[in-house]
């Protein structure tokens, strides 16, 4: 019997109430012991995503399906709110966000809509509330950054070209300097910060995700690094008794095979 998308959302919700009412692990749920559970799946839906691993996407995206509908049968309960009303209250943001597709408003690019967006969400949020009072405090640092500078830039406090972001990115590689120099440690960490941030800065204006390109680099240096442990076994060697020399060029020599690859 083929199920349409109705049937199968509808038997997700039928199999949530009846966990919860049966199951003592179900339970037992809250919106707080949920919580840290939801934070990792969605930390495991982005290694599948960095991994480009469709299954696993697939996967993670239906266990992150599921708390949504967890939280929202706990608000059903606690007399909050229901599924039907998240699902109404997003389409009818969506809407309301996108007037160039449902209303008469004309954009020129990607640019202008996200512009607009961060506008209309200023409008319906509190009288003089902060254009970054939306960015989650629980973020990620490196995408905490990302986010500020993005929503900063809708109200027009931006860069114009790379070239004054990169100067920006040597000011503060020479404060930092100035900062070792004189062996401040909190001022080295206060100008280690900003160089960072300045870097984060600069990624967007190359089009790169910071957050994105230093785990794929993660995940190149883990790779490199056990295959070096391999080949020193392989070669009766202990990387702890081995010169860091000796170790290089191991590293080189992975390098070298993996780029030939």
């Amino acid at each position: 019997m083929q199920h349409t998308l109705s049937d199968s959302f509808l038997g997700l919700v039928k199999i949530m109430d009846e966990l919860r009412e049966q199951c003592p692990w179900d339970k037992k749920q809250t919106i707080h012991t949920l919580r840290t559970l939801t934070i990792e799946e969605t930390y495991e839906l982005a290694d599948a995503i960095t991994a480009n691993d469709w299954k696993g996407i697939k996967e993670e995206l239906g266990d992150l399906l599921l708390h949504i509908v967890f939280y929202s049968k706990i608000g059903t309960e606690q007399g909050q709110f229901t599924l039907q009303e998240v699902l109404e209250g997003v389409s009818e943001k969506l809407i309301h966000r996108h007037p160039h597709i449902y209303g008469d408003v004309t954009v020129a690019d990607e640019e202008e809509v996200k512009r607009n967006w961060e506008q209309l969400k200023l409008k319906e949020g509190k009288p003089n509330k902060s254009v970054l009072g939306g960015v989650p405090k629980s973020l990620p640092a490196m995408v905490k950054a990302t986010r500020i500078q993005e929503k900063a830039k809708q109200v027009g406090f931006e860069w114009e070209n790379k070239e004054d972001v990169w100067k920006k990115v040597e000011e503060e590689i020479n404060e930092l300097k100035e900062a070792i120099g004189e062996e401040d440690q909190a001022h080295i960490e206060e100008e280690f910060g900003d160089v960072l941030f300045s870097l984060i800065n600069y990624a967007r204006f190359l089009k790169v995700d910071p957050e994105g390109v230093l785990e794929r680099t993660n995940q190149k240096f883990i790779s490199r690094f056990q295959q070096m442990e391999a080949l020193a076994l392989q070669r009766d060697k202990n990387m702890a008794n081995m010169t860091l020399e000796e170790m290089d060029g191991l590293w080189n020599e992975i390098k070298k095979q993996t780029r030939n690859n």
